[in-house]
């Protein structure tokens, strides 16, 4: 990473990709960064149909488009923390766990992040009943009573997705009507599986190992009224109580509005020079990609004309940004898929400059049973060695449940490095292992001087348990960090479970939420974590 940036973006989600998009392909030199995963927020929606000029999407393949086309430009990424903010002065500071850069413009496009609905029992039931994310863990509450928290665009998607799994969806709407007015919301109100309680909120959620009561409360009359499931079964709890700007750093440092948003000008700019803001983190009446990304053009395209004159006040020259390669174009020489092949002529492309990088040989190692899925991953693995000199494949018996259908990333010498996928990693998690053969094969993600050493130094066996659903967007993240870390010390091992095939976790654990971690047998955690997260965690 450089130390020097003529324009710093705070923020990888759609307007911090939009912003990178407009100002590298004006020859600027550009840093994005992101403390958890590119895309942000939207990425885990699995549907975006609003979008102009494009029919049909999610929210990560549409976030990826951007960030390839933000890298085609010569934009450079970075995940890391960023710790703290110094803007006085022509030259920004932005300090980061992996090390300081100056700049002399700064777009903060940091967005916004759930906000807890603060009912009793919140807290204590996430991952047992109550949760954040339909497409993560509707599946868990099949044939079960839904209640949704929430009367805003999330809450009204969210909620129709969950009939595809609960008997019935109980909306709860804190207001008189929904707050928002679309076609989605006439569906709704006419779905026969989904019941719409307005003026309504929940007060507390009680159970054992799960949510077994639900109290709610009229907001005008006062009057409660307790939901108690028969027995033996139990009820889910959605929440979508709508989103709390991410302010930390930038608050006393630029002009926020009384609830915590930065009030910008119609170009974006806060009150401090050389300083703008984009996307949900502004004061705004919509909060949508379609305004995130205009945002970003815009804030980009003043933060242009800033860094025009900033160049002659303080006698700077431009120098030329190199545009990185198109990946598309980097993989001309990947070899075609053959008809009926587990990896599409799309994704050896992609895996293509991936390979290309790497520094040694590994080895899979696959532990071969009976099943289709062995079959699957048996046949993954050997198009991955078909790709690169860089791996080889090694097949075993598997010798008994523990390692059923697992696949081991091993070192040349076939020493098992701890970072273990049982199921086949396909749909979201196919990216988290294509990280974990990164890692192992060199260079590997950079993680800073910091956090590199804080990995190192775990000078005590740490077992992470992680289970994860194929179709989550939210488990990734927390594997990729774990994994990270795996990779750089031999006292971390880390074992994946893709959830469908391990049920006897769910009873074990009582899972009702992924991505749901366990350390050394016995820690239980839920939610994506960031690595330096999961570095708090193991005393490092």
């Amino acid at each position: 990473m450089n130390h020097f940036y003529d324009a710093v973006i705070v923020g990888g989600g759609p307007a911090g990709l939009s912003a990178a998009i407009y100002l590298s392909r004006a020859q600027f030199r550009v840093l994005v960064i992101e403390k958890e995963k590119i895309g942000g927020q939207i990425t885990i929606t699995g549907e975006v149909v609003n979008y102009p000029g494009i029919l049909k999407t999610d929210g990560t393949k549409l976030t990826e488009a951007m960030h390839r086309q933000a890298e085609n430009f010569g934009a450079e990424f970075k995940i890391a923390q960023v710790t703290g903010l110094d803007l006085d002065g022509d030259y920004k500071t932005v300090r980061t766990d992996c090390g300081e850069v100056k700049t002399l413009g700064l777009v903060y496009a940091a967005g916004a992040h759930p906000r807890l609905a603060g009912f009793a029992g919140e807290e204590t039931f996430r991952g047992h009943g109550v949760a954040y994310c339909a497409t993560c863990d509707g599946e868990f509450f099949t044939d079960k009573e839904i209640f949704v928290i929430g009367g805003g665009f999330a809450a009204v998607e969210e909620g129709l997705f969950l009939t595809r799994y609960g008997k019935k969806v109980i909306m709860l709407v804190r207001g008189d009507d929904f707050s928002i007015q679309a076609p989605v919301v006439e569906e709704v109100k006419n779905h026969p599986k989904i019941e719409v309680r307005y003026h309504t909120e929940v007060v507390r959620v009680e159970g054992d190992s799960a949510v077994r009561a639900v109290t709610i409360r009229d907001r005008k009359t006062g009057a409660e009224e307790t939901f108690r499931a028969a027995s033996g079964d139990n009820y889910g709890v959605f929440v979508f109580a709508g989103y709390a700007p991410e302010n930390e750093l930038i608050k006393g440092l630029v002009e926020l509005n009384p609830q915590g948003y930065v009030i910008t000008d119609r170009d974006q700019k806060t009150n401090v020079d050389g300083v703008y803001a984009a996307g949900d983190i502004c004061v705004k009446n919509l909060r949508q990609v379609v305004t995130a990304v205009s945002d970003g053009a815009i804030a980009a395209t003043s933060l242009e004309k800033y860094l025009g004159g900033q160049y002659r006040k303080l006698g700077l020259k431009r120098e030329p940004v190199k545009k990185a390669t198109p990946k598309a174009e980097e993989a001309k020489a990947a070899p075609k898929a053959a008809a009926g092949a587990f990896l599409d002529d799309n994704i050896r492309q992609a895996l293509a400059p991936v390979f290309a990088r790497f520094t040694r040989p590994i080895v899979l190692r696959l532990f071969e049973d009976d099943s289709r899925a062995s079959a699957e991953n048996r046949r993954m693995l050997e198009e991955l060695a078909s790709l690169t000199d860089k791996i080889r494949t090694d097949f075993v018996p598997a010798s008994g449940p523990e390692n059923k259908h697992t696949i081991a990333v091993c070192r040349e010498d076939g020493t098992d490095l701890g970072l273990r996928f049982h199921g086949v990693p396909g749909g979201h998690e196919f990216n988290s292992f294509v990280l974990a053969m990164y890692n192992a094969a060199g260079p590997g993600q950079d993680v800073g001087a910091e956090n590199q050493k804080r990995i190192e130094s775990i000078d005590r066996p740490i077992h992470v348990q992680i289970a994860v659903s194929l179709s989550c967007t939210m488990c990734p993240d927390l594997v990729a960090a774990a994994e990270r870390i795996a990779a750089g010390n031999d006292n971390v091992m880390v074992d994946v479970y893709d959830f469908q095939y391990y049920p006897e976790m769910k009873e074990k654990y009582n899972i009702m939420s992924v991505p749901c971690m366990i350390v050394n047998g016995t820690d239980v955690h839920f939610g994506k974590k960031s690595l330096t997260q999961l570095l708090d965690l193991f005393g490092a």
